[in-house]
């Protein structure tokens, strides 16, 4: 059994984790504190009111229809989803104003239909294949983004393809069932920088390239919007000219490469995985836990030592919670288990039975493999299940 004096502590050592639920863990658990979640929605919601933009966060990361009140008491009332699966499931959960920021999925389209005839809906076109298709299949009103690719070059139209978007918009405009909303990007390439610099160049550059978008085609659409969604550039940047509407959604938790980046402090973390220490290997330095690819997936950053780090480590020390600095991380996954490099001096905090926490790489893909949350209050959260 885990000793349960793991949970009686209020931490203050590193003024990242507060009081833990008095519940035995375990397995791997994904603890979220309540408290930061709701002032990281605060702290957005704030921003965008201050810059007069339209706040539509991504849901993506939490996934969880509680949560989702948590917004709504908040003040937000429309959300942005990566799938039509996930529109549905907070659709059914009282959201009626609803953007896919996914384009358009042609066999899905009937299926679509459906949610459109219930709700405000707003998908995304790239091409004139999901255009025609929407056009022969669509049955009620559903409004269309033209999906621009700043730069990532993972999906969207480049912002210099103007015959093709002129193309597109003709053929929304001969569709009585299709409202042209206006463009929309993700500049998801500031995931990528190496500085707070880097992401205001990567930033600046995408507005510059969609205020020509909308400087161009505002006279004939006056009331198209401009919508981005990135959080590195939502959390540092203030210059958001010609934008209408910010849709970021890893700041709900953030992680550590949200804090690598400089776009959170530790304090704004708000999800930690809890595991069991299994073993202990002097010889080499490591302790196996409780905790592999399958809770935390497989995303990693640079650590200080040049190889890559997977989570930070906090320990517990009488009645302390001890972030240990990045000589100690989580530096391998299998399956089931992860493999933690620790300096012979820090070896002590480790027992086979402890129950230590780790800070996740991206919070989004550990939160999407568990699929429900223990809150620091001690409540089980789900979260949009498998289908």
């Amino acid at each position: 059994m885990i000793r349960n004096d793991y949970f009686r502590n209020f931490i203050h050592e590193y003024n990242c984790v507060v009081y833990l639920p008095e519940m035995e863990i375990t397995k791997p658990t994904l603890l979220l504190n309540k408290e930061i979640v709701l002032r990281n929605i605060g702290n957005m919601l704030r921003k965008a009111n201050e810059l007069n933009l339209n706040f539509r966060p991504h849901f993506k990361t939490h996934q969880s229809a509680e949560i989702g009140k948590w917004f709504r008491e908040a003040g937000v009332k429309c959300i942005t989803v990566s799938s039509l699966t996930m529109a549905n499931y907070f659709a059914d959960a009282g959201w009626d104003d609803i953007t896919i920021a996914f384009s358009v999925n042609i066999p899905e389209i009937p299926e679509m239909n459906e949610l459109a005839g219930r709700i405000n809906l707003n998908v995304l076109i790239e091409n004139m294949e999901g255009l025609e298709a929407l056009q022969k299949q669509i049955s009620w009103h559903t409004g269309v983004f033209i999906k621009i690719d700043t730069g990532y070059n993972r999906t969207g139209i480049e912002a210099n393809r103007i015959p093709l978007i002129d193309q597109l918009l003709e053929g929304i405009q001969k569709s009585p069932l299709l409202q042209f909303k206006g463009f929309l990007s993700h500049t998801g390439h500031t995931y990528l920088a190496n500085s707070t610099h880097d992401i205001y160049s990567r930033h600046f550059d995408a507005l510059l390239k969609m205020k020509a978008l909308k400087a161009r085609y505002q006279s004939d659409w006056p009331e198209l919007i401009i919508s981005i969604g990135d959080t590195p550039s939502c959390s540092i940047c203030d210059n958001f000219d010609g934008v209408d509407e910010i849709r970021p959604g890893n700041f709900v938790f953030y992680d550590l490469m949200q804090f690598k980046l400089g776009s959170c402090k530790l304090t704004d973390i708000a999800v930690r995985m809890v595991c069991p220490v299994i073993a202990t290997h002097p010889s080499r330095n490591e302790v196996v836990i409780y905790g592999g690819a399958i809770h935390f997936a497989k995303d990693s950053i640079i650590n200080i030592d040049g190889k890559p780090l997977f989570g930070r480590i906090i320990v517990t020390e009488g009645d302390r919670k001890i972030l240990l600095d990045e000589k100690n991380y989580l530096h391998a996954l299998s399956q089931e288990h992860g493999i933690l490099r620790i300096t012979p001096q820090d070896l002590k905090y480790f027992r086979p039975g402890d129950l230590i926490e780790i800070i996740p790489v991206h919070s989004c893909l550990t939160a999407n493999l568990m699929k429900e949350y223990l809150t620091t209050e001690g409540e089980i959260i789900k979260m949009l299940p498998f289908f």
